[in-house]
């Protein structure tokens, strides 16, 4: 049992760690608000069923405190994420192509097929304007 306590404790502490980082990366609050909710809750139940396996004596206390996770966390995240929505917090929206708008501002290819694409599209297009002029 010890063993598999720990690989539960292991597991959630990945989960927890992968909430962590997906609350930097993700583009937006409703983005974050969802990487929280799911990735921890799941690290945290993990962690208490790990501690549960370990300390068979805490079962009690630990059933009650997942079920305060469960109960509190899609509640809190879902009454967030409304009241962003009224306050007038827009989600955010990939652009065409998959571009961001640094990449907009800075006019950076999508790739170097794109890049080819627009140079060898330019010459020909004044060619065809000079021979209708």
């Amino acid at each position: 049992m010890r063993l598999l306590g720990d690989l539960f404790l292991l597991l959630g502490a990945s989960f927890l760690l992968l909430g962590a980082i997906g609350l930097v990366r993700m583009p937006d609050v409703y983005n974050r608000i969802q990487t929280g909710t799911k990735a921890v809750t799941l690290g945290a139940l993990s962690v208490l069923l790990g501690i549960a396996l370990i300390q068979p004596g805490w079962w009690a206390k630990l059933l009650c405190i997942a079920g305060f996770i469960l109960f509190t966390n899609p509640v809190g995240s879902s009454t967030i994420a409304r009241a962003l929505f009224i306050a007038g917090v827009r989600p955010w929206q990939a652009r065409p192509g998959g571009r961001t708008a640094a990449d907009a501002k800075a006019r950076i290819p999508l790739s170097a097929a794109e890049g080819s694409a627009r140079r060898s599209a330019a010459p020909t297009a004044a060619l065809t304007d000079e021979g209708q002029g």
